[in-house]
């Protein structure tokens, strides 16, 4: 585990308990169950968190329609409540139903990409909207769909149906992880210091513009905020949280985090995200 940085409050401050902080969770495989659902216990102790004054801040790789889904459905489009979105491409106040930070990927690089990654047989998509943007209609457009609860059009060039720059594509092999590896270094040395890319599970190869991470999303909520990176508590169970887990005054990783993320955190879950492990951080950390 990192070094623990949440008792780095000098003494005569305001006492840890009466802090006030800010929550940045992971949706799926933290907030989440394995069904997509939050547990009981988990709601109960976001609730608790808001009702004392704490913000919270949902924190994915998914796209800003998808994630607002989920905080209309968890209650947090009221005061208090951000959402970061595509890794931290986006970052939404839900109390103003507005965006306050955007970054994208430059039009231009996108029918590249997109023809690279079709040369090597691996499906790639986009975003616009509320809709998920293919060239290709494949299996994994449609399973994308249903687990985010959005729409999709497959068209004949993303480029020439998006209406503004993109803040992320996402590559998608489910069977071939040595396939995937070799088109993030592909991609990592072709497009050094304008795009990033990482893993946010398995499968998923999250391609975002340079510097883009949920780690970098954190600390720029903080400042805007005006709250101190040490009231700042991160939760996350996959690589693309492993910035974010740094980042935080207090990072935290899921028990059933994946191999490598352990190591990034100050504190691992007792509890995975099937059995509160979400309420377990907040409880010990927040309230």
């Amino acid at each position: 585990m990192k070094e623990n940085k949440k008792n780095s409050a000098c003494s005569g401050e305001v006492s840890e308990r009466f802090r006030k902080k800010i929550f940045f969770t992971d949706l799926d495989g933290t907030l989440l169950n394995d069904q997509k659902e939050i547990t009981p216990g988990n709601q109960a102790a976001i609730d608790l968190a808001l009702r004392e004054g704490h913000k919270v801040v949902i924190s994915t790789g998914r796209p800003l329609a998808s994630a607002l889904i989920q905080a209309e459905r968890l209650g947090l489009m009221r005061e208090g409540c951000y959402v970061i979105a595509f890794n931290g491409g986006e970052i939404y106040d839900t109390s103003l139903h507005r965006s306050i930070y955007r970054r994208t990927i430059p039009k231009e690089l996108i029918p590249p990409i997109f023809e690279e990654a079709h040369r090597r047989g691996i499906y790639i998509q986009t975003f616009s909207g509320k809709e998920v943007l293919s060239e290709e209609d494949r299996p994994e457009l449609y399973d994308y769909v249903k687990r985010t609860l959005q729409t999709c059009r497959v068209v004949p060039s993303v480029a020439e149906e998006l209406t503004e720059a993109p803040c992320k594509l996402l590559a998608i092999e489910e069977t071939d992880r040595a396939l995937i590896e070799d088109f993030l270094s592909y991609l990592t040395e072709r497009y050094a210091g304008t795009l990033n890319a990482y893993f946010s599970n398995n499968s998923y190869l999250e391609i975002v513009p340079d510097k883009v991470t949920k780690g970098q999303a954190l600390l720029w909520m903080c400042e805007f905020l005006q709250i101190p990176v040490e009231d700042s508590v991160s939760a996350g169970d996959a690589p693309n949280d492993v910035e974010m887990i740094e980042a935080a005054g207090t990072g935290v990783a899921m028990a059933n985090s994946f191999p490598g993320v352990k190591e990034h955190a100050d504190y691992v879950t007792d509890a995975d995200n099937n059995h509160d492990g979400a309420a377990e951080i907040i409880h010990r950390f927040l309230l």
